[in-house]
C-alpha cells in the first residue's frame, strides 16, 4: 500500500529544496564579504557621494585594513595575530555617515563598537568574540573655542593635546580639566568622567560639559535639549558607548594663572627610612592641602642603587600649583616637610608648558608637539584601581612595600582628591567617586616583549598585588574607575543573566547610580545595540520581553526558521521512506 504523504512530489519538492538551501544559507554565520556588499549598500543612502563610500569603509581585503585598524591601539596586547579582528573598520568623516553606520550595522545585526582613539585599557572598542564593526571616529576631530563666552566644541575623536593646543592658540589665561597625557581621545576619556591635574580646584572634565551631540539607536542625531536630561546626564561618566555615538561635545573652559610650577621630588626607601614618612604625610596633606595644588604619587619598585643586586621602593611625588613656585615651597615647609621642597625644586612655566612637562617632554619642546596624534609604540600593559578612603597605617605601608618588591614589577599611582571633588554630589554625574575618597589608586604595570608566558606573569602580579590591598581600599562596593577599564572585575555575555551579570561591575564602577543608569538604558536602547563587555545592561524585566522587539525578533526569527527547515527535512525523509 503507498504511503500517504501531506506534501505532492514535483514540483513542490523542488521549490521546497530551494527554500531550504536559501533560509539555511541565510542562517550561517556572515562572512566578510557578504557584510562588506550588505553594508556598503545600505550606507551608500547616508552620504552625500555614493561613489566615495567604498573610501570609509576598510575590508579585510583592503591593503590599508591592517594599518588603520592598529593606528589607536595602545596596548598592544590587543595586537597580535590571535586577537579577534572586525569584519569592517568604518571611518566616518561626516554626521551622516555615522547615521548611517548605526543603522546599517543593526539591519544586518552586527555589533558595532565604537573607538574614538583614546588609550581602551583592555581594548574593548576594537576586540569582540563576536562578529563586529568597528567604528573609528578619529576624523572627527574639529575644535572650534570660544573665548568670548568660554566654551570650546569639540568633536569625539579629538585628543586631548589637540584641545589643551587649540586653546592656548586663542588664550594664555583659559585651560581645560583634562588628563596629562595628550594621546587620551576627547571621546571615551569625557564619557567616562575624565580627570587630570586640575581635579582638585576645579574637578572632572565632566562638571564642564554644557552640551553635546549624540547618534542615538535609532539613528537620529540629538543635541541637550532633545535628547533630555536622563540621556545628557548618563553621556557624563557613564560611558557614552552604552547608549549612541558620541560626536562632539561643549565644554565650558577655565581660568588659569599666567604662570603655574610644577616640581617633581623623588625618595627611595634604601637610603633613608624617609620615603614611609613621605607617603605618611602625603596621605594626611595631598588630598586637604590648597586646592590649587595637585600632588600625584608614584611609587615604584625599582633596582637600590644602595646595595647591589637588591630591590627598592621609590617615591616620586609630581605636582602642579596653579600660582608661583614661592607660595607653594612656603605652603609645602609648613605642610609637608618630609616632602624636602625648596623654591629651588620648582619650575615656573605657562599652563600649556606645563602640559608638556607632564607629558613627559623635554623642556625644548614647542607646544605644537601636541597634535602629534601617533606614538612611536604601544606598549604591553595592565591596569586596575581602587579608591582609598581612610589613610594607610605605616605598618600597612611597610607590609605593601614587602609585597611590590617580591612581586617584581607592578606600581601605584595616588592621586589625591579633596577640593572641588569633595564639594560635587555623588549623582551629580553618573561618576560616583567624590566626598569621602582620599585617593585614587592606579595600578600599572608595562613590558616590552610579547609572549603567553610573559603576559600571565605580569597580568599576575597586578592581581596579587589588588588582591593584598584589600584591607586598604574601599569596600561594599569596591570602587573603580570606569575609565581604568578592568575586566578582571566583571564581564557581559548578555544572556539571560545579563542584568546581574552587569551590575557586578556595575556598581563598583557606578556604586548607587548604576541603577538610574540601567533605568536610562533601558528607555534609549531597549535592544541594546549599543553593547561591550562592560556596558550598561538593560533592565531585567526585558528578559521576558525581548522577543517583542530588535534582538528579539531576530532571536525568534531565527528559532523559526531552524523548526522550519528541522520540520521540512522530516517531511522530506517522509517523502522518501
Amino acid at each position: 500500500m503507498k504511503k500517504s504523504s501531506l506534501f505532492p512530489s514535483g514540483n513542490f519538492l523542488f521549490l521546497f529544496l530551494l527554500l531550504l538551501l536559501n533560509v539555511s544559507a541565510s542562517l550561517a554565520a556572515p562572512t566578510p564579504e557578504s557584510v562588506y556588499t550588505s553594508f556598503l549598500q545600505c550606507l551608500t543612502n547616508y552620504t552625500k557621494s555614493p561613489d566615495q563610500v567604498s573610501n570609509i569603509v576598510f575590508a579585510q581585503t583592503n591593503a590599508s585594513f591592517s594599518s588603520v585598524l592598529q593606528a589607536y591601539i595602545r596596548n598592544a596586547r590587543f595586537n597580535t595575530t590571535s586577537t579577534p579582528k572586525p569584519l569592517l573598520v568604518v571611518t566616518p568623516s561626516e554626521e551622516p555617515h555615522v547615521q548611517g553606520a548605526v543603522i546599517c550595522a543593526k539591519s544586518i545585526a552586527i555589533q558595532l563598537k565604537i573607538r574614538s582613539g583614546g588609550h581602551d585599557y583592555e581594548g574593548i572598542s576594537y576586540v569582540s568574540d563576536q562578529p563586529f564593526i568597528i567604528l573609528d571616529m578619529f576624523h572627527f576631530r574639529n575644535i572650534t573655542v570660544d573665548i568670548e563666552n568660554e566654551v570650546a566644541v569639540v568633536q569625539a575623536g579629538a585628543t586631548l593635546g589637540e584641545l589643551y593646543y587649540r586653546i592656548w592658540e586663542k588664550s594664555k589665561v583659559h585651560g581645560f580639566p583634562a588628563g596629562v597625557c595628550p594621546t587620551v581621545g576627547v571621546g571615551g576619556h569625557l564619557s567616562g568622567g575624565g580627570y587630570g591635574n586640575m581635579l582638585r580646584k576645579h574637578g572632572l572634565s565632566v562638571d564642564h560639559v554644557v552640551d553635546a551631540k549624540i547618534v542615538d539607536a535609532k539613528g537620529r542625531i540629538l543635541d541637550k535639549e532633545s535628547m533630555g536630561e536622563d540621556l545628557f546626564w548618563a553621556i557624563r561618566g557613564g560611558g557614552g558607548a552604552s547608549f549612541g555615538v558620541i560626536l562632539s561635545y561643549n565644554v565650558k573652559l577655565v581660568p588659569v594663572p599666567e604662570v603655574v610650577s610644577v616640581f617633581r621630588i623623588a625618595k627611595s626607601l634604601d637610603q633613608n627610612e624617609s620615603a614611609t614618612e613621605l607617603v605618611l604625610q602625603w596621605q594626611q596633606v595631598a588630598p586637604h592641602t590648597d586646592d590649587r595644588l595637585f600632588m600625584r604619587l608614584l611609587l615604584q619598585p625599582v633596582s637600590s642603587k644602595v646595595v647591589k643586586g637588591q630591590r627598592t621602593i621609590r617615591a616620586t611625588v609630581m605636582a602642579l600649583f596653579l600660582g608661583g613656585a614661592d607660595e607653594v615651597a612656603t605652603l609645602m615647609g609648613k605642610e609637608f616637610p618630609a616632602l624636602g621642597l625648596s623654591k629651588e625644586n620648582c619650575t615656573e612655566l605657562s599652563w600649556i608648558d606645563s602640559v608638556l612637562w607632564w607629558g613627559n617632554f623635554d623642556n625644548t619642546t614647542k607646544p605644537d608637539a601636541l597634535l602629534d596624534r601617533d606614538l612611536n609604540s604601544a606598549s604591553f600593559l595592565k591596569r586596575k584601581s581602587d579608591y582609598v578612603q581612610k589613610p594607610i597605617p605605616k605598618k600597612g605601608l611597610e607590609g605593601i612595600w614587602e609585597k611590590m618588591i617580591e612581586l617584581g614589577k607592578t606600581g601605584f599611582v595616588f592621586n589625591p582628591y579633596g577640593g572641588k571633588m569633595s564639594e560635587v554630589s555623588s549623582d551629580a554625574t553618573p561618576f560616583p567617586h567624590r566626598a569621602g575618597n582620599l585617593f585614587k589608586i592606579q595600578y600599572s604595570v608595562n613590558w616590552d616583549d610579547p609572549g603567553v608566558e610573559l603576559e600571565n606573569n605580569f597580568t599576575s602580579q597586578a592581581r596579587m598585588l589588588y588582591s593584598y590591598m584589600t584591607p586598604f581600599v574601599s569596600s561594599s562596593p569596591r570602587s573603580a574607575f570606569l575609565n581604568y577599564r578592568d575586566l578582571d572585575i566583571g564581564t557581559n555575555s548578555f544572556g539571560k543573566n545579563s542584568y546581574a551579570e552587569g551590575a557586578v561591575y556595575g556598581v563598583k564602577y557606578f556604586n548607587d547610580n548604576f541603577e538610574r543608569l540601567v533605568k536610562i538604558k533601558t528607555e534609549v536602547d531597549p535592544e541594546n545595540f549599543f553593547r561591550n563587555e562592560q556596558s550598561i545592561p538593560v533592565h531585567p524585566r526585558l528578559d521576558s520581553e525581548a522577543i517583542k522587539s530588535g534582538a528579539g525578533k531576530l532571536l525568534h526569527l531565527t528559532l523559526y526558521w531552524t523548526l522550519m527547515v528541522k520540520v521540512g527535512w522530516l517531511f522530506i525523509l517522509e517523502l522518501f521512506i
